[in-house]
């Protein structure tokens, strides 16, 4: 993970990984067929640690929707911190690079990515129903989080100073949840 998220999953080779992980050539591929199938399991060992993290997130205890969907919001901004490789999606990174040469990754890249955002889904719904409205979707509000989170991330790594990478996903964040504030009729009386 700390090499694809440094250095991109293209530029990380496996003699790269084989010292980083303390481990022999042959004991790499005693495990993986190949890079890609490495690859395939980053993404899935990303998947299954970060489901369990954010499902066991403080914003789940929120007795309304909105305040969990704004909750998530909330945790993500508070995750962006140090250089970007300390907080970028290590999925986006591999689907970046990889999305027309494997689809294997991209496929497992793909869950990762929707996963959060059907994660989201029900907590969206449920806002939605309590003010009435059916559109847009919760479904696609859901990947329109995605987009901004994932795009909040490529936009940091333009920068060549962490604390302004970080602070330029912060910002693109804090406008998702005054977005969502508006949506639902909840505008921040202090908002800037």
């Amino acid at each position: 993970m700390k090499l694809v998220r440094m250095q991109g999953f293209a530029d990380t080779s496996v003699d790269q990984l084989c010292v980083e992980a303390g481990v022999t050539k042959g004991a790499f591929f005693h495990h993986f067929a190949s890079k890609e199938a490495l690859g395939v399991a980053a993404a899935d060992y990303w998947t299954s640690s970060t489901s369990a993290f954010f499902a066991g997130a403080p914003y789940h205890d929120l007795p309304e929707a909105l305040d969990r969907v704004l909750g998530y919001i909330d945790f993500r901004i508070a995750l962006i911190d140090g250089p970007v490789e300390g907080f970028s999606c290590v999925a986006g990174t591999l689907v970046q690079e990889t999305f027309h040469t494997s689809d294997a990754i991209r496929v497992a890249t793909e869950a990762s990515i929707m996963g959060n955002a059907r994660a989201l889904e029900a907590d969206i719904a449920e806002a939605l129903a309590a003010v009435g409205r059916s559109e847009p979707s919760a479904a696609s509000l859901a990947r329109h989080v995605q987009t901004v989170i994932q795009g909040s991330f490529i936009l940091a790594k333009t920068q060549g100073d962490a604390a302004c990478a970080a602070d330029l996903s912060r910002e693109a964040l804090g406008h998702l949840r005054r977005y969502f504030e508006m949506l639902f009729g909840r505008e921040n009386a202090d908002a800037d």
